[in-house]
């Protein structure tokens, strides 16, 4: 793990495979990564992904670590240093790797919730729109929440997306 100046990764990604190129170092060093997710979220009923950085200010090199190597990754422009403490870098464990590798797209992107539960709603959308009511349940895998709408002098629960309410302030 390679540490940068934050919000430079990408850069920092392009100036090492240029450098892995022009110096042959194809065989020693294999794959930089900046480590991103993909992060839902629903802004006026609309759904949108965003990628995130996952360590900004860091990114993943696998490499044979050699002299040669770490002065290639070391002397990169925007590079201040390996992860580990004195001159020597500590390798992520296989664990470790896996786990980020699974964090940056194996899984499912989880949505960006705004509200919470007991929080006040008005319906915008749908066959409930006008009604206000209280949020009892969110459920963010789904995109959803039940919300308890006052009908009739009743309160009935009701299953609605986060786009089809909005808070009331």
């Amino acid at each position: 793990m390679v540490h940068t100046y934050s919000g430079y990764e990408n850069k920092v990604k392009a100036n090492l495979e240029k450098r892995i190129e022009s110096m042959s170092m194809e065989d020693k060093i294999f794959r930089i990564l900046v480590p991103m997710e993909d992060e839902v979220e629903i802004k006026d009923g609309k759904r949108k992904v965003t990628k995130k950085k996952v360590f900004p200010g860091y990114v993943l090199v696998e490499m044979m670590m050699s002299d040669d190597s770490w002065y290639v990754v070391r002397n990169t422009p925007g590079v201040t240093g390996f992860v580990g403490s004195g001159a020597k870098p500590i390798p992520l464990n296989e664990q470790e790797a896996q786990s980020i590798m699974k964090q940056m797209g194996m899984e499912e992107a989880e949505p960006k919730v705004d509200f919470t539960p007991g929080e006040h709603v008005r319906v915008v959308e749908g066959p409930f729109e006008n009604f206000s009511g209280e949020i009892e349940e969110i459920y963010a895998d789904k995109g959803k929440m039940k919300v308890s709408i006052s009908m009739f002098g009743r309160e009935t629960p009701v299953e609605l997306e986060f786009g089809q309410v909005e808070k009331i302030s």
